[in-house]
């Protein structure tokens, strides 16, 4: 089965488009090579995907051609413990920074928009 297609099944991407592009950008790791869509993967393969959600590094339990509801997708794929603890620390660190723009309420005042207006070079 192509590698893009199971990506698209797994509900990794959103679309077979998306994970092809993926895959053209070397954001799909099939070992230590980086994987073209037409790839074939078999059960047991070791996967490292980069996606807009995070990195994953999955081991293939099951392919599937049908993309179907999430609870199926995720027996398609079992996530290493180390893949996982890493992904969620990176969540709990970004949960953690501060928000700069979380500060601010409604519009920007005039004199917000003067700065901004120099910022940009317009004034």
């Amino acid at each position: 089965m192509r590698i893009d297609k199971w990506l698209w099944a797994a509900r990794f991407f959103k679309t077979r488009a998306l994970a092809s592009k993926a895959c053209e950008l070397g954001r799909i790791l099939f070992g230590e090579l980086a994987a073209k869509p037409s790839r074939e993967v078999r059960v047991g393969d070791l996967l490292r995907i980069k996606n807009d959600s995070g990195e994953y590094q999955v081991n293939v339990l099951v392919l599937s051609e049908m993309r179907g509801p999430a609870a199926v997708a995720q027996t398609l794929f079992r996530e290493t413990d180390a893949s996982r603890e890493l992904r969620l620390r990176l969540i709990e660190e970004r949960k953690s920074m501060p928000h700069s723009e979380a500060d601010r309420e409604g519009k920007p005042s005039k004199r917000d928009r003067r700065e901004i207006d120099r910022f940009r070079g317009r004034g």
